[in-house]
């Protein structure tokens, strides 16, 4: 009867050194080539033991990452990690945290960009505005960061043999830079006098340092993020992991050494100063003294990395907002896919916006520590996952086991948490843009996220029901006149997908009073059971009764749904209700259109031996399918026709005729229908179905039959084929992910006519 959403892979076609070089190219990247010459004011020579401290912080959460990487090979990294073994609200923040950290590092990438590419201007004699609080380079920035978005949305994303070629030459420029350095270094007799005092800033400097440039080492994650692309994910990932870090670190503390010792600044400024002086742009300045051209090529460098990186960044960034939004954490607008072009939209727009109010709002420093913040806290959670999921899930088939567990993972978690804290010395800023994300992700969790979640949990768990072929059909009963038809109809459905029948009395209690004063009363449920039950044991069907004691009947319905993990709601309306008995209706579909399963609303009373005909009005959407695929189990039970009816307005293209027709014909095939198909042309779509129900015992539609207000007031296309039909009308409706009341008022008719039967 249910039909399953075709699963998504990524093929995996990277190998070791794919997998390696994607976490050496995230490494050294714009992070590097931006923060040096900040980091080395903050640290002095001190900045060596920084990027030692900060190789060691990393390599203690880089055993986390094997570990789960080797045993986790979906793409998403630390977000699915700590949302599978932490409790609900830390798998959303950290997929909020990671989203924002994400974004604020291409902030950091973007300002990078502006400074490098201010500097090209500068040769050609262009000097770009400076707009009051807007510098150059901050209007770089933004433009830059808005190109990249738009390149990402057009689906253009560095990988493969690309990414590995840009990441190759950034090694070699850098290696050209650490050769010659180290040489002048060499050459120096006073070489020592670079490097004293070390820690001219004291312990606190290399701490700050710490923070500051730990985003520079963070490349795991982006791995981790590709574990779905990785041929053998079980021993690669590990081992990728590892060998960025060993090619890393000791890039990086060369770099240290050579940018410090090998320049002599005039007036007797230290060498970290001189660096601290020329910010991000400190490397090519550097690079300047080496050789004619030194300059250019540390340019060419900043610039390719940091493009790297914004490119890599914003991708990473609208992927972990469209994973959310996929997983409905966030709105489902988030996972949305562009038609054309395939990629994440709406979600990259987004991301561009955090990137561009980060970038012209605050110093390239704290938007650096903010980013650090964010990646500190994360990875964090993922050592504490770590601990966990051996606890929780021994059954893991694990690459890759952490040594001397749990204990370097409590150290890592001691110093990720240490450096963090000690940021806030550094930039106060910073750790209040990291506080206000965090309580604002943690108000829309509580407000939105957490119900969103648990529904998406409940249709996941409906849709695995469906796939073990367990069917449950609950037939809520409230009244004698609907009991045998629904009966009849939950008969048809069970007898075909072999399922049980549970029937349900709700005892509606006053506010206030206890539920057991109700308990026992079944008085009114007896004869509604013994109808039901008559019904279905004609047919064979295994049945049970319920008796629900509830303040809300509504309530009463949904909860027996879910303990009972029922997959088909049935229930029944009148055909021409007066107010109250659509005000009561009103309430009770309201709550049945959240069930995560199908729902059938029979309108009037049937008897088996009269329907000889069922009419089954075609359109393309979720819910005709629906209703296409129960047909024949219909059919069968009632021994009837089916007739399937077309009806094309005035507006119809010649277009949608052709798809209409088409369709009709696949969805019969596939579901083995021997049907007449009666096409009606140019013609009110209300008038042709209520026409032809004439001609029919019964009409089958799938659709909804109205929201709330619309059930109170409103003379929707449903409520006007349901009223003035000739027979009882069977509405059936898939689930889905219902949009806000508000969203749906300002679309136009024709815009939701197929959601109603057109």
């Amino acid at each position: 009867m249910k039909k399953f959403d075709t699963e998504v892979h990524l093929s995996r076609e990277m190998g070791l050194l794919d997998a390696t070089l994607i976490g050496v190219g995230a490494m050294i990247g714009a992070g590097i080539f931006v923060l040096t010459g900040i980091a080395a004011g903050v640290a002095g020579p001190g900045l060596i033991i920084t990027f030692s401290l900060n190789g060691v912080v990393a390599l203690l959460t880089a055993f986390s990452y094997a570990e789960l990487g080797s045993c986790f090979h979906d793409a998403g990294g630390g977000y699915l990690w700590v949302k599978e073994g932490l409790p609900k609200w830390n798998g959303f923040i950290s997929g909020w945290m990671s989203w924002f950290a994400h974004a604020v590092a291409c902030s950091l990438y973007a300002l990078g960009f502006g400074a490098y590419f201010d500097l090209v201007l500068h040769e050609f004699n262009i000097v770009m505005p400076h707009w009051g609080y807007l510098s150059p380079q901050k209007i770089l920035a933004a433009v830059t960061a808005v190109v990249f978005a738009y390149v990402n949305f057009r689906g253009a994303s560095e990988t493969g043999k690309v990414g590995n070629i840009v990441t190759i030459a950034k090694i070699i420029i850098l290696m050209i830079f650490i050769g010659f350095g180290l040489n002048l270094v060499f050459q120096r007799p006073d070489w020592k006098e670079a490097f004293t005092p070390f820690l001219p800033n004291g312990w606190g400097g290399v701490f700050k340092a710490m923070g500051l440039t730990f985003i520079a080492f963070q490349g795991f994650e982006v791995i981790s993020q590709c574990s779905e692309e990785i041929k053998n994910p079980k021993k690669n990932i590990p081992r990728a992991v590892f060998l960025s870090l060993i090619i890393v670190v000791p890039i990086y503390l060369l770099i240290a050494v050579t940018s410090l010792g090998s320049i002599t600044p005039e007036g007797g400024v230290k060498p970290w100063d001189y660096l601290a002086s020329h910010k991000e742009t400190a490397l090519v300045e550097v690079a300047k003294t080496f050789f004619i051209g030194g300059g250019i090529m540390l340019l060419f460098g900043g610039i390719i990395s940091t493009m790297s990186a914004l490119n890599a960044t914003i991708f990473s960034s609208s992927r972990v907002a469209f994973a959310m939004g996929r997983d409905r954490n966030f709105p489902t607008f988030f996972s949305k896919v562009h038609k054309k072009n395939f990629t994440p939209h709406l979600s990259i727009i987004f991301s561009l916006l955090i990137v561009v109010i980060m970038a012209i709002s605050l110093p390239i420093e704290d938007v650096a520590s903010a980013a650090d913040i964010m990646f500190l806290l994360l990875f964090l959670q993922v050592n504490i996952t770590l601990i966990r999921l051996r606890k929780k899930r021994p059954d893991l088939d694990r690459g890759f086991f952490t040594p001397l567990f749990p204990y370097i993972s409590i150290v890592g978690i001691l110093m990720l948490l240490f450096l963090a804290v000690y940021m806030f010395n550094y930039s106060p800023t910073a750790w209040i843009v990291t506080l206000v994300w965090i309580s604002v992700g943690l108000v829309t969790y509580k407000s939105y996220a957490s119900h969103r979640e648990v529904e998406h949990v409940r249709k996941v768990k409906s849709l695995e029901r469906l796939e073990r072929k367990e069917y449950k059909v609950l037939l809520p009963l409230a009244n004698k006149h609907t009991a045998a038809s629904l009966a009849h109809i939950g008969s048809a459905i069970a007898k075909k997908s072999n399922a049980q029948i549970l029937f349900l009395h709700v005892n509606e209690v006053r506010e206030g009073s206890p539920l057991v004063s109700e308990l026992s009363d079944n008085k009114r449920a007896g004869p509604l059971f013994d109808t039901a039950n008559q019904v279905a044991a004609e047919s064979g069907i295994p049945t049970r009764t319920i008796l629900n004691v509830s303040h809300r009947i509504s309530r009463g319905i949904v909860s027996t749904a879910e303990e009972e993990e029922c997959n088909f709601i049935i229930v029944g309306r009148e055909k021409n209700p007066d107010f109250f008995e659509r005000f009561f209706s009103s309430i009770i579909d309201s709550v049945i259109q959240k069930f995560p399963g199908e729902v059938a609303v029979l309108h009037g009373s049937i008897e088996r031996e009269k329907i000889k005909t069922i009419l089954l009005p075609f359109t393309i959407n979720a819910h005709t399918m629906l209703a296409t695929e129960i047909a024949p189990a219909l059919r069968e039970y009632f021994d009837a026709k089916i007739r399937i009816l077309l009806v094309y307005d005035p507006e119809t293209t010649a277009a949608e005729r052709k798809a209409r027709e088409q369709k009709v014909r696949e969805v019969l095939d596939e579901n083995s229908i021997t049907a007449e198909i009666k096409i009606l042309r140019n013609t009110d779509i209300l008038k042709g179905i209520v026409d032809e129900s004439e001609k029919a015992d019964l009409v089958l539609m799938g659709g909804k039959t109205g929201d709330f207000l619309e059930l109170l007031f409103g003379r929707s296309l449903a409520q006007e084929i349901t009223e003035q039909s000739a027979c009882p009308v069977l509405w059936v409706k898939e689930y889905e992910e219902r949009e806000p009341l508000w969203k749906l008022l300002l679309k136009s008719p024709k815009e939701t006519g197929d959601e109603n039967g057109r």
